[in-house]
């Protein structure tokens, strides 16, 4: 496929915004607190002058992927969707954050090849089954579990755990706000915040 060529590039729209645009892709079972940590970690970075935008996986389903269920292929596909617009606002010189439970490691790998080397940081969010059970703030496992949902992720459908995540945070002894100080720090040590040179 031929692309058509775009002058103003994204390092450019960057430097306008005076930060590296990256992806951070928030990885786990459902309940295990992708969500609430990501929509901290998004008020933290807003608060500190960062351009952010927050692609949540529920929400991207009441829109752009209202279309697709919960069998396997409906998630490769859902996965394959919030990768191509993570791209594309990376592309415009955002901090991308991206919270879905994108179950298959294959499919994280793709999202991760699709933009450059440093601008995807996998953040596992590490929660067993029962811990995310004991939670089931939607009533989502209960309706897998009576059989209402069926292909739902660590009930009747499988979860590749990340081999080697960029950070892993264990939900089992780990606020939602400890988590996203973590998220911070790793990103402020290695220099991901560091303003660009204009």
């Amino acid at each position: 496929m031929i692309t058509q060529p775009i002058n103003v590039e994204t390092q450019k729209r960057a430097l306008i915004k005076n930060q590296n645009p990256l992806v951070l892709w928030f990885t786990g079972l459902s309940g295990s607190g992708k969500s609430t940590i990501a929509n901290i970690l998004d008020e933290r970075l807003y608060g500190c002058g960062n351009h952010t935008v927050l692609l949540d996986g529920d929400n991207v389903r009441c829109g752009l992927s209202k279309d697709l269920g919960f069998t396997d292929n409906d998630r490769v596909e859902s996965t394959r969707r919030m990768s191509e617009v993570a791209k594309l606002m990376v592309d415009a010189g955002l901090i991308v954050i991206v919270a879905v439970i994108s179950p298959f490691s294959t499919d994280r790998n793709t999202a991760r090849n699709l933009v450059a080397k440093r601008q995807f940081i996998e953040i596992y969010i590490d929660a067993s089954v029962e811990l995310c059970i004991s939670r089931d703030p939607k009533g989502l496992y209960k309706k897998a579990q009576n059989g209402e949902i069926k292909n739902f992720t660590g009930i009747d459908s499988s979860y590749d755990i990340p081999q080697s995540p960029e950070i892993k945070i264990s939900s089992h002894n780990t606020s939602a706000d400890d988590a996203a100080d973590q998220v911070l720090s790793y990103l402020e040590q290695n220099n991901y915040l560091k303003v660009l040179n204009k």
